[in-house]
């Protein structure tokens, strides 16, 4: 992860403030201080949201680190993209190493793709703007 705080990088500030503005929902706040599924259950539906999750087990873990035991499987990350999409009205941004985003089977479409390169070994960050179905 080249960056903990993701939304400090230019390119990805500048989509946030271009599709969604400054209210959205964020299970995943830096510094990661309460758990993401009992924030999505407990918050009312918005218009905008953002997935920013860790975006591997190992990285899950380290960010979590001594604020509870999460839980790395893969179904994790399917949960919480349940939960997001009952609770997005409108636009979602995800971001991550996937162009995967909340998906059709959730009711949303892909209207825009962002990449990110980050240079050296770092990975890209794939940012996936996505609107709810009609």
């Amino acid at each position: 992860m080249p960056n903990k705080q993701t939304f400090t990088i230019k390119p990805i500030s500048e989509l946030i403030k271009e599709e969604i503005g400054d209210e959205y929902i964020d299970p995943f706040p830096f510094n990661y201080e309460e758990d993401a599924t009992d924030y999505l259950c407990r918050i009312k539906p918005q218009h905008y949201s953002v997935f920013d999750p860790p975006y591997s087990p190992r990285q899950l873990k380290e960010c979590y680190k001594g604020k509870g035991e999460y839980d790395t499987k893969s179904s994790t990350w399917s949960n919480w993209k349940n939960l997001l999409a009952e609770k997005t009205l409108s636009k979602c941004i995800s971001f991550g190493w996937n162009s995967g985003g909340l998906g059709k089977s959730r009711g949303f479409e892909i209207i825009r793709i962002l990449l990110v390169a980050h240079g050296g070994m770092h990975n890209d960050t794939i940012c996936t703007v996505e609107k709810r179905l009609e």
